[in-house]
């Protein structure tokens, strides 16, 4: 996996004053690592709801600290929900933005409702907007009710307090029960801290950090494709009993299901995850959650499997969660179901098509598989052993640096502007996925840095996981600190 480098690095193929560099004494001498990552789990979710024209799109913006929801003196503008990332106080968390709550509406304002409801059934927690100087409705208790049964936390904004004159207003809504209301002025920010203090102190504990592999611990397996391609029913021939839901309507499961499967004389995690359709912008209802909880499922496995319907010229859908994966980190094993029924002619255009469009993982292992009727699942297990074993792989520093040595002396980098970049020293970083920093004298161009990965997986493996190469750039002798 390479990443994509900000081009003002390229000046940094200036002159330079190279020699051996010694990993220990590298420090100063070199700029900070580029297109180096970090790694973090799924951010808990926030729900904003509330009955229309209370505020929840002027709340949102004002969490946000930018004008990101679209704001109009006009009930129901906010007809689907807009997920936005949000931070306070060191915090992440995903804010959910939803159409105006009526319970008992009809029509598209009860599609509105639908969504809003579903909402509040995924997220971590809820805040619930009321305006403070309209006092409860009847809509807004019926709202209550309903945030009740869901059990989950609820944090009450008692909106548009823009003085003190109206915390008065906001004090009568402690008779809807359900906490303290919170005063708030979305519109000025008067309050907003409090406001966000108390919804990190509604949400659920940080999860500690993954201890991946861990011999007491199960290797967790995402099972992801786009609808309809047969998740479910792989993950219920491979528990040999019907655990999840089966249905020809594309997008039956909605939430990840984890299941614990007995394969290959070992117990596996399985997360049977809801199939991703389109774009977030275009997803309607419950599918656009499928897609937030899909990517949540990927960021707690180790592995993901990728479903592809064998049968069907792969899809634009295909390629983007293949493309999901490798960004997550995750090992990856291409799965093509339904390969029983394939004829001479198609099994040859899909060859075709993985050569010509999935070049870029040729790394991961295929697997042939039925999951109606069993064919060939058992093969799941070494190519999911091989994922991980290359996902957990370290290469010993001294032979990576006898790979880089023999390896530029052969193959160097061209020369551009008069000046040749090179590959100085180069050390493993990290695991999981596997990622190596080399320090350069130069800007190693994208096209030598793939050279790089195609002779790294060449020589060392690494089937079945990314790689990501970040770079050092030796900083010149005429700006070195200190």
């Amino acid at each position: 996996m390479v990443r994509q480098d900000d081009r003002e690095t390229g000046e940094a193929v200036s002159e330079y004053d190279i020699e051996v560099v010694r990993p220990d004494l590298a420090g100063d001498e070199f700029g900070p690592e580029i297109g180096a990552g970090h790694e973090e789990g799924p951010a808990p979710m926030v729900a904003i709801v509330g009955r229309p024209n209370v505020g929840k799109s002027t709340l949102v913006n004002r969490i946000l600290g930018r004008r990101e929801a679209v704001v109009e003196d006009v009930p129901g503008v906010t007809r689907d929900r807009v997920a936005y990332d949000a931070n306070w106080g060191g915090r992440r968390f995903t804010v959910v933005d939803t159409g105006g709550w009526l319970p008992d509406a009809v029509g598209l304002a009860a599609a509105i409702a639908e969504q809003a409801r579903l909402a509040v059934e995924l997220a971590d927690a809820v805040v619930f907007v009321v305006d403070a100087t309209v006092g409860a409705t009847d809509v807004d208790e019926a709202v209550v009710e309903i945030l009740r049964r869901s059990g989950k936390p609820v944090v009450l904004a008692a909106n548009k307090v823009d003085d003190t004159a109206a915390e008065a207003d906001a004090a009568t809504l402690w008779g809807l029960g359900i906490g303290e209301p919170w005063p708030v002025s979305a519109l000025h920010g008067r309050g907003s801290g409090d406001l966000l203090d108390a919804i990190l102190d509604s949400l659920p504990e940080e999860a500690p950090p993954e201890d991946y592999g861990a011999e007491s611990g199960l290797r967790r397996v995402a099972l992801v494709g786009r609808p309809n391609v047969g998740k479910s029913s792989l993950l219920n021939k491979l528990a040999r009993e019907q655990r999840a839901v089966v249905h020809d309507v594309a997008g039956t499961t909605r939430d990840p299901v984890d299941e614990l499967i007995e394969l290959g004389g070992k117990t596996w995690r399985f997360v049977d995850t809801a199939g991703i359709r389109r774009r977030h912008r275009e997803n309607q209802g419950a599918d656009f959650y499928a897609t937030l909880r899909t990517r949540s499922a990927l960021e707690r496995s180790e592995v993901a499997v990728v479903l592809v319907d064998a049968g069907d010229p792969l899809a634009e859908q295909d390629l983007r969660i293949v493309s999901m994966v490798v960004e997550a980190g995750r090992g990856l094993v291409l799965a093509f179901n339904k390969w029983d029924l394939l004829d001479e002619e198609r099994r040859h255009y899909l060859e075709r098509e993985i050569d010509r469009q999935l070049h870029h993982v040729r790394w991961a292992p295929r697997v042939n598989v039925s999951a109606k009727t069993g064919r060939h699942v058992e093969k799941l297990v070494p190519a999911l052993e091989t994922a991980l074993e290359s996902w957990g792989s370290r290469v010993p520093t001294a032979k990576l640096n006898a790979f880089f040595a023999e390896l530029v002396a052969s193959h160097p980098h061209p020369v551009r502007s008069g000046k040749q970049p090179k590959v100085l020293f180069a050390t493993q970083a990290s695991v999981r996925p596997p990622r190596f920093v080399l320090f350069t004298s130069g800007f190693l161009e994208e096209g030598y840095r793939r050279f790089i990965e195609r002779r790294l997986r060449e020589e060392f493996g690494f089937a079945g996981s990314p790689i990501d190469i970040t770079m050092k750039i030796r900083e010149k002798r005429g700006k070195r600190r200190g």
